[in-house]
């Protein structure tokens, strides 16, 4: 019996899926911006406004609308126990987001007895946040005078000094920490305060005073370690911040000011995120520069960019990053998946002309580690071109590897391909995987130190990026002869977990990691019936949710159990369908045909509904990698992700599913 036979609601899976990918073509088409690209909202955690507001007080900015718009954002994400979360669904509220907001929401004068502050101040007393706070909340609180910076690890600017073959030095760090690292460890020398104004303070926090609240860090580990070495260094740096004589400090703190110039991007900010950035603006303003100097002026001004900003119920958010390239791409890649061309979709030519420009030929960071590798990749944000990632220039390489057989300007295509697959194969590790910036990016030492107790300080390899490596590396003509890819199908074989499945590294969680793997063995004429393959299918299959979709959690980043595990999401149920679909067999179309009927019957206008975060920023390990067994208990986070830092990317409730439809018609097609 054909499978367009297969009933839904009284119609066959032919028409309902034809409907539905012309309803999402025509919305994405829609909703392409008028210079080519597309762009969703960025959604994260109510830190990015509350930092904001204390570094503008921080920075003396005296903007009242623009705090008040700032703390109605934070207010719209309480919780109803008093706290704020790391996700959306979260188990738990987290302490650090729940103290930054409180700090925040008091700077701006709201009343400590106000409903929404008592119970956001019983939370924190009651569940004894205070000792417990990450670093990068005691430094908040340590610049505005409300923790003692004693009672925080240090960081010295000397770092600049040491050469990249040290064990340690600022290219051990991945490239979104070392951007942040540097401001800080001006501020870390510095060590100013700029106090809230008295009747705006947090004394309601500390019932035993500061002092109880901020005792000194200590090891968690015994005997001769790289922690308690890194311990009592950080000590003896504490104390020499208050020494007469420092050799080749005021040198260090220059040549730090220096580099954050440097790298500042083009619309105002740094790396491309929020952490650096801020960071940047409160460092060079210790350091003698004015607001209305042109690098601060420039800076401060971005917040107000529409595309760092959004407005959604009376408040301002401010996104921690912003993904047109990586939205673009996909939203290719889908319209690519539905068959469609030039020719019958001109919103693809205007896409591509607007990637190709996107092309990073700047000189990077990237470079210390990938020496002699020349520029060629493509960055995530608009104005990012000092870190150029692997992901976003895989995917643009497939992309245009599928669409120049229809796209005029071939010249130039050819020229971006060969420059952006010599850039990708340069940036390969040492293990045959790629890392998202950097190559071989995988000093376990720098964990160990004190200051390195938030998200990710690393950035090794991951098997979803490498992934995605190996798909367009297919694409451009390679085969599984080919030494690169050897050493990536190696690693990617290495990587699977006991269970079939592969851990996400950027993407919740394994679902991710399995979708992104099992389309590039196929890509690459892997044999889709080898065990390990099935093996990864079945563990799909297993994990597909009674209402036809898959789900997962974030709280799987910490909980084994929960692998796979959650409310059904219209990306996820994508990413395992075209898992399944990558086989290129039917024994698995009756999970295939489920999953389909769930995306079928949750499209609305075209598009999907999707609040639940699928993205991952960090899974807060502090290394990266993919196992949380090797912690040995340490690991000062639950499932509620205290160190993690987790994304609702707006558009991976479209691309995805409409990639997963254009798949599962080629497939049904196939099919008798």
């Amino acid at each position: 019996m054909s499978v367009y036979a297969f009933p839904v609601r009284g119609r066959d899976l032919r028409e309902r899926l034809n409907e539905a990918i012309d309803g999402a073509v025509e919305w994405l088409v829609q909703n392409q911006a008028p210079e080519g690209y597309w762009v969703g909202r960025l959604e994260s955690n109510s830190c990015m406004e509350a930092e904001w507001i204390l570094a503008l007080h921080f920075l003396g900015v005296q903007d009242e609308d623009k705090f008040q718009r700032l703390a109605k954002a934070i207010l719209n994400e309480q919780r109803p126990d008093g706290s704020w979360g790391i996700y959306y669904g979260a188990p738990d509220g987290d302490i650090n987001t729940t103290v930054e907001c409180y700090a925040a929401l008091r700077a701006v004068g709201m009343d400590p007895q106000s409903g929404e502050l008592r119970s956001a101040r019983q939370w924190i007393l009651r569940n004894g946040a205070l000792n417990h706070l990450r670093v990068f909340t005691k430094f908040w609180l340590a610049l505005i005078g409300e923790w003692s910076w004693e009672a925080v690890p240090t960081l010295p600017p000397e770092l600049i000094f040491l050469p990249s073959w040290f064990p340690i030095n600022i290219y051990s760090f991945a490239s979104w920490a070392r951007a942040t690292l540097l401001p800080l460890s001006i501020l870390s020398a510095r060590r100013p305060v700029r106090p809230l104004p008295e009747g705006r303070r947090l004394d309601e926090l500390f019932p035993q005073g500061r002092a109880a609240a901020s005792p000194p860090m200590k090891p968690s580990s015994r005997g001769l370690t790289w922690e308690r070495i890194f311990f009592a260094v950080d000590r003896l740096l504490s104390r020499y911040v208050s020494f007469p004589w420092r050799p080749g400090r005021e040198t260090a703190i220059r040549l730090c000011t220096e580099w954050i110039i440097r790298h500042q991007e083009a619309d105002g900010a740094w790396g491309g995120i929020q952490p650096p950035w801020v960071y940047s603006l409160m460092a060079l303003h210790v350091e003698g520069y004015p607001l209305d100097h042109p690098v601060m002026a420039k800076g401060i001004g971005a917040i107000d960019a529409p595309h760092w900003k959004y407005e959604r119920d009376g408040g301002t958010y401010v996104q921690a990053c912003n993904s047109p390239v990586w939205d673009t791409v996909l939203s290719l890649l889908a319209l690519l998946d539905c068959d469609l061309d030039a020719e019958r979709c001109p919103a693809i030519v205007k896409a591509v002309q607007w990637v190709l420009d996107q092309q990073v030929f700047a000189p990077g960071d990237w470079q210390v580690k990938a020496r002699g590798v020349e520029p060629g990749g493509w960055a995530f944000e608009f104005a990012n071109r000092n870190y150029p990632d692997t992901d976003d220039t895989a995917v643009a390489l497939l992309v245009l590897a599928r669409a120049r057989r229809f796209l005029r300007d071939s010249e130039r295509i050819e020229t971006a391909i060969r420059r952006g697959e010599r850039w990708l194969v340069g940036l390969q590790c040492a293990d045959g995987g790629w890392g998202a910036f950097d190559k071989d990016n995988m000093n376990l030492i720098v964990t160990k130190i004190p200051f390195c107790d938030f998200g990710e300080v690393l950035d090794p390899p991951s098997v979803d990026l490498t992934g995605h490596a190996v798909e367009a590396l297919a694409h451009l003509g390679r085969s599984m002869k080919d030494p690169v890819v050897v050493r990536a199908l190696r690693y990617i074989r290495k990587e699977q977990e006991p269970d079939g499945s592969w851990f996400g590294r950027w993407g919740v969680n394994y679902l991710y990691g399995t979708g992104a793997v099992l389309p590039a063995l196929r890509a690459i004429g892997e044999d889709m019936t080898s065990e390990y393959v099935l093996r990864a299918a079945r563990w799909l299959v297993s994990h597909q949710n009674p209402d036809g979709g898959w789900g997962e959690t974030p709280a799987s980043y910490m909980e084994e159990s929960l692998r796979g595990v959650g409310e059904s999401t219209p990306s996820q149920t994508a990413w395992a369908l075209m898992g399944l679909l990558a086989l290129g067999v039917h024994d698995f179309d009756d999970a295939v045909e489920r999953g389909v009927r769930f995306l079928l019957d949750r499209q609305q206008d075209g598009t999907w509904n999707e609040p639940q975060y699928t993205g991952t920023g960090f899974p807060g390990y502090g290394h990266g990698s993919r196992s949380v067994l090797d912690q040995s208990g340490t690991l000062d986070q639950g499932t509620e992700l205290a160190r993690g830092f987790m994304i609702n990317y707006n558009l991976y409730r479209h691309y995805f599913p409409l990639m997963a439809l254009g798949r599962a018609k080629r497939h049904f097609q196939s099919g008798s």
